[in-house]
């Protein structure tokens, strides 16, 4: 329920994100003014690109840049992939967690309800034996 990211652009813009929680994200995107719609002729165009997981790094790029060998190169590759797998690990981590807290809630929920359940057997029963004992005393029968 918190923002992440907020950015103002116009008429073009792009931006790079990495996100350092795990879970869901949203992404919202809204008109400021209508200026651009009308200019369109009340149409507009977005162009959503996204790259997720490894193949967000352009290794060419950061070979050229920074003027990287090859085996500098992959070893940068290796660590990054490294570092995903850490990330996907600790991800995993706390989805175990939450779902073991889930399952400890639902089995004391279901317990309880048992529980319950047992009780309200046994009082149907203290009560229909009473109400049958006094039937009977009133009848004569006994």
């Amino acid at each position: 329920g918190s923002n992440l990211l907020a950015r103002q652009y116009g008429p073009q813009g792009s931006f790079t994100f990495t996100s350092q929680s795990p879970g869901e994200h949203q992404i919202c995107l809204h008109l400021e003014s209508i200026r651009f719609a009308l200019f369109y002729d009340g149409k507009l165009a977005i162009h959503l690109d996204m790259q997720l997981g490894e193949h967000t790094n352009d290794y060419a790029e950061f070979a050229a840049k920074d003027k990287l060998t090859q085996l500098h190169l992959r070893l940068q590759q290796l660590v990054e992939q490294v570092e995903l797998i850490q990330k996907e690990q600790e991800y995993q981590r706390w989805r175990e967690e939450r779902f073991r807290q889930t399952s400890e809630s639902t089995n004391q929920r279901v317990l309880w309800w048992s529980i319950l359940q047992t009780l309200i057997l046994v009082a149907t029963g203290v009560w229909q034996m009473q109400h049958l004992k006094s039937f009977f005393k009133a009848k004569k029968l006994v």
